[in-house]
């Protein structure tokens, strides 16, 4: 790797489980990003955790960004110039940084046992001393390389005694953190811990491994979650400690995704709970068998969910709410990211799902669409296909909707809006409606201007006011006060079902 001016992201997801929207979110920044930038976007999964590790879950995370069209030059999947691209074989690389750290005396060996940790924190707890952390504070009065003679550090070390690697963090220092989004981010040193950078199972910890790897892979911006920027100064630190202050990326920390009701993080425990997906696809959990909803399974197109996550925490700076990834692309920029947290609306996403089913062409809609009506058994030919889609797609924001709106011109109405019926259903209805089937059956072709003139000619000769005719009809097509133009509706139906459904109604629906 030598290029150290071309702009260079990472998205780093931990295969511990779903990738929760807020995840997707970070990931289409950072490709928005380097992409109006013309860099690279890279996918680096994050496998330090073992214990947490989670099968399959890492083709999930793949999937979900392939499904939402966020696509990476370099990942485990397509190899690059700074692989691995799991930390998990990565092990080797960050063997050695820990070693400089604790030779020039950045960070130590820790051998407390989770006992001893768990005594300190009561202890701490019951004096009543701040923070019942492993820190500045606390570190010499705990079982470490600090505290102990050499020969029996490295005695403990060639017996194999489990060990940690903690950062040494400074003390009464402030440290600086400048982020894109927030400003500068001042932290007093002594209200840090001493964090793990290496744990006893030879795995690092996040924080270890996202600076080396960040560095030895030339990224320039880290676009990730407010969840990680109390660790920043941390990072800060290990950049100054290692020798690559000069080198260190932008940062810029993206606000949370909030519930519905703004009250706290969006977590992935409220989608299925509060009735909306928190996921972008699917999950189906390995270990419990319980599957949680996602947008791809509930019927939303990818482009608008993209859409709708872009929005929520950047801000175009113009009343334009819908946006191509290639807009996006090229109208994003860090300096409208807000610092607040974004608030998620579900019914708002159900409206961008919405627009962009009725922006699409009915030919498209319509493809779809038969694939529902084949599973339902239905075979409509491709020209009565397009006019019921075109009839009803005003009135759904999902494909699946189609079906509810249109299942009339497929099914006879089994019942009828009660309701709609004691308003619009007299004594005399139907006689009306027979006599009007009369004049039905002699209207040719029945197409819809033809209908239209037989609808007129009987209203005048029979001196029937509109009101007492049409919202009858409609219940005897449709079986409720609903749909499309009548007469659209009759011309798909056809003379013979329009006739068979009058009689049908005059002799089922009783007001």
């Amino acid at each position: 790797m030598k290029d150290h001016t071309s702009v260079r992201v990472r998205f780093a997801p931990s295969p511990t489980g779903p990738l929760h929207m807020g995840g997707v979110r970070t990931a289409l920044y950072n490709y928005l990003f380097a992409k109006k930038a013309g860099g690279h976007f890279i996918l680096l999964i994050e496998d330090t955790d073992q214990k947490r590790f989670v099968a399959g879950a890492e083709n999930y995370i793949m999937e979900s960004l392939k499904w939402c069209g966020i696509t990476w030059d370099e990942g485990p999947d397509k190899g690059g110039p700074a692989g691995p691209y799991r930390q998990s074989e990565r092990k080797d690389i960050y063997s050695q940084y820990v070693r400089q750290l604790v030779d020039k005396g950045h960070a130590y060996y820790a051998f407390d046992t989770p006992g001893d940790l768990d005594d300190m924190r009561k202890r701490l707890e019951k004096e009543k001393k701040g923070n019942p952390q492993y820190d500045s504070q606390t570190r010499m009065e705990m079982k470490n390389s600090l505290t102990m003679p050499a020969a029996e550090v490295k005695q403990m070390l060639n017996d194999g005694v489990p060990y940690a690697v903690r950062l040494k963090t400074p003390e009464n220092e402030e440290v600086v953190v400048d982020d894109l989004i927030r400003g500068k981010v001042r932290v007093h040193s002594n209200l840090l811990d001493d964090k793990v950078l290496f744990k006893s199972d030879g795995m690092p910890t996040y924080h270890l491994a996202n600076v080396v790897d960040d560095h030895l892979m030339n990224i320039t911006h880290v676009i990730r979650g407010e969840e990680w920027l109390p660790s920043a100064p941390l990072h800060v630190l290990l950049y100054r400690y290692l020798g690559w202050e000069q080198r260190m990326p932008a940062f810029a920390h993206l606000p949370l995704l909030l519930k519905p009701d703004g009250h706290g993080k969006l977590s992935k425990r409220d989608g299925d709970r509060l009735g909306f997906p928190v996921f972008p696809v699917a999950w189906k959990d390995p270990s419990s068998g319980e599957t949680a909803s996602g947008y791809r399974e509930a019927g939303y197109f990818p482009e608008a969910f993209v859409n709708m996550l872009a929005l929520l925490g950047w801000n175009p700076g113009t009343e334009q709410e819908l946006f191509s990834m290639t807009e996006l692309v090229k109208g994003f920029s860090i300096d409208r990211v807000s610092k607040a947290g974004a608030r998620f609306d579900p019914e708002k996403a159900k409206w961008f799902n919405h627009q962009y089913l009725q922006n699409k062409s009915i030919e498209e809609i319509a493809a779809q669409f038969s694939i529902l009506l084949k599973e339902k058994g239905y075979h409509p030919p491709e020209d009565k296909l397009l006019t019921i889609t075109s009839l009803v797609r005003e009135r759904a924001s999902f494909i699946s909707e189609l079906w509810d709106q249109a299942s009339y011109f497929f099914e006879p109405p089994e019942g009828y809006d009660e309701k709609f019926a004691r308003k619009k259903w007299k004594n005399t209805t139907p006689a009306i409606l027979l006599q009007l089937s009369e004049k039905l059956a002699t209207t040719e072709p029945f197409l819809r201007d033809a209908i239209d003139d037989a609808l007129q000619s009987f209203m005048d000769d029979t001196n029937t006011g509109a009101g007492a005719l049409m919202p009858a009809l409609r219940l005897a097509l449709v079986g409720a006060g609903r749909g499309p133009d009548v007469k659209a509706i009759m011309e798909v139906l056809g003379k013979e079902e329009v006739t068979r459904r009058i009689k049908a109604a005059t002799e089922k629906i009783v007001v």
